[in-house]
């Protein structure tokens, strides 16, 4: 046998072996979800009071749920599966800390009005942090200026439609911080989001002007890292434009091991 002959021989049974050392990328989020690659990155970012097991169960349901999810980029759906890990915020309407929305073939992470409270209480600069909504039939008065006032009385049996949503902290170390919106307010900003026609938007729409009543008044707060990030997720998810790139260094998307 000649030497070249040889050399391309080795060269096929090298490529061979290495062809076996190598697992295939899963290509559904089912198979990333049981993937040692993948779920690796979903302990990485999670907090102490959640397990991996767990986000990967409320994942997987939430996808089981929404069919249209699993239509969706893997990589897009996985990397919002990771953004709420790193917020330590459950999916699904269980508690409404956060959900995942299709938009296109694009997963999106949105943010639900009780996940920016829970950010807030684990922050520790906030003794409180509400939001209610106002209907037609409630007693309602709010003031703004050097006396800010809120006055609400909820109204018994019909409330009537709903006309404004507010959120009121109490800070640590005293003072608090109130913000009003209108109905029209909110509507204005649910019709410039990418998903305002589903998801949360269409099904959960009392709680998504809770949120976005929440989410300007964080701009007024001392607020937390975690905060900062949720806000700028939930901006980017409203904009369609959510960067869900989270793979760190140590991870190629491309090449397994």
């Amino acid at each position: 046998m000649s030497e070249v002959a040889t050399q391309d021989t080795l060269g096929k049974e090298l490529q061979q072996h290495s062809g076996q050392q190598k697992k295939p990328m899963p290509t559904t989020i089912q198979g990333m979800l049981k993937d040692p690659r993948f779920t690796s990155q979903i302990a990485r970012a999670l907090p102490k009071h959640i397990t991996p097991d767990r986000i990967t169960r409320i994942a997987l349901t939430e996808v089981n749920k929404t069919p249209a999810l699993g239509k969706c980029d893997p990589v897009t759906l996985f990397g919002s599966i990771i953004q709420s890990a790193q917020l330590g915020l459950e999916l699904g309407g269980a508690l409404g800390h956060a959900y995942l929305v299709p938009y296109g073939n694009q997963a999106q992470f949105i943010i639900g009005y009780r996940g920016m409270i829970d950010l807030a209480r684990r922050s520790g600069q906030m003794v409180s942090l509400q939001a209610h909504t106002v209907h037609d039939n409630d007693e309602f008065d709010f003031e703004y200026g050097l006396d800010e006032k809120l006055r609400h009385v909820p109204a018994r049996g019909d409330r009537g439609p709903m006309v404004a949503v507010y959120s009121v902290a109490k800070l640590v170390g005293g003072g608090h911080q109130i913000e009003v919106m209108w109905k029209e307010d909110v509507d204005a900003i649910r019709s410039k989001s990418k998903a305002g026609n589903s998801g949360p938007w269409r099904d959960h729409y009392e709680e998504m002007a809770k949120k976005t009543a929440i989410r300007r008044l964080f701009k007024y707060l001392p607020v937390s890292v975690e905060m900062q990030k949720a806000v700028a997720l939930d901006e980017q998810a409203e904009a369609g434009v959510q960067d869900n790139n989270v793979f760190d260094g140590e991870f190629s998307y491309g090449e397994a091991e």
